[in-house]
């Protein structure tokens, strides 16, 4: 029987590689995105695209409101996204773009979809390189995360049988990620990165985000198929 697996899809190159990662080892995916008021909400439209080209078996989005505590240039307007930094800065503390505990809830709801499911696996696509900084993407958050996923739901307790939260490209570079997804047939043209993007949806070019995705093409030998502001 299949098993099924709950992945959290942000629209992102990061997310849609741990997808296409997920789906050549053989799940049924549930994908689960949100809408959390960020400012580039554009990548909810990516996600949706991703998810249908992709054949997962369902998608949702959820609606929270993480824009309500602010404390990040991703749900707070009068905080500026940084522009421009060299990887000297990107590799230094935590970055505004830093949403406040954003992983521990965004793993709660799928921890509750997937005891919903009784799915006993969750994708995740966080990184702990390139310079990335979020506390909530290290190898030890995610362990102790797993560890209480166990202990806190009842189809874990009940059943004895083991959640697994899997990080597939947490140990790998942008480039090698990029190359990871590029063997797995990803087209990299549906996703978006930026945190700051245009109206219409183009990224900016500048921001952290575009930048280490912008060198990990270039590590390939390839320009980003994705539009940026000219």
């Amino acid at each position: 029987m299949t098993k099924k697996a709950v992945l959290l899809l942000s629209g992102g190159l990061d997310s849609t590689t741990t997808l296409a990662i997920a789906k050549a080892e053989g799940y049924a995916l549930y994908a689960l995105s949100f809408a959390y008021g960020q400012r580039h909400s554009h990548e909810l439209e990516a996600a949706s695209r991703i998810a249908a080209s992709m054949g997962v078996k369902e998608h949702r989005i959820a609606t929270i409101d993480l824009a309500a505590f602010g404390g990040s240039a991703l749900t707070e307007n009068a905080i500026a996204v940084p522009k421009d930094r060299n990887a000297a800065d990107m590799a230094h503390g935590i970055p505004v773009t830093y949403v406040p505990a954003r992983n521990t809830i965004f793993l709660s709801f799928a921890l509750a979809w997937a005891e919903v499911l009784k799915a006993y696996d969750i994708f995740i696509g966080v990184n702990a390189l390139d310079y990335s900084g979020y506390p909530d993407c290290r190898p030890e958050f995610i362990r102790a995360y797993q560890d209480m996923a166990n202990l806190a739901t009842a189809y874990a307790t009940g059943e004895q049988k083991h959640i697994t939260i899997h990080t597939p490209l947490i140990h790998m570079s942008k480039a090698q990620i990029i190359k990871t997804g590029l063997s797995l047939g990803v087209d990299y043209s549906l996703t978006t990165s930026c945190y700051d993007p245009a109206p219409d949806g183009k990224a900016c070019g500048h921001c952290d985000s575009c930048q280490l995705r912008k060198k990990g093409f270039g590590e390939n030998g390839m320009n980003d198929p994705v539009r940026y502001v000219a």
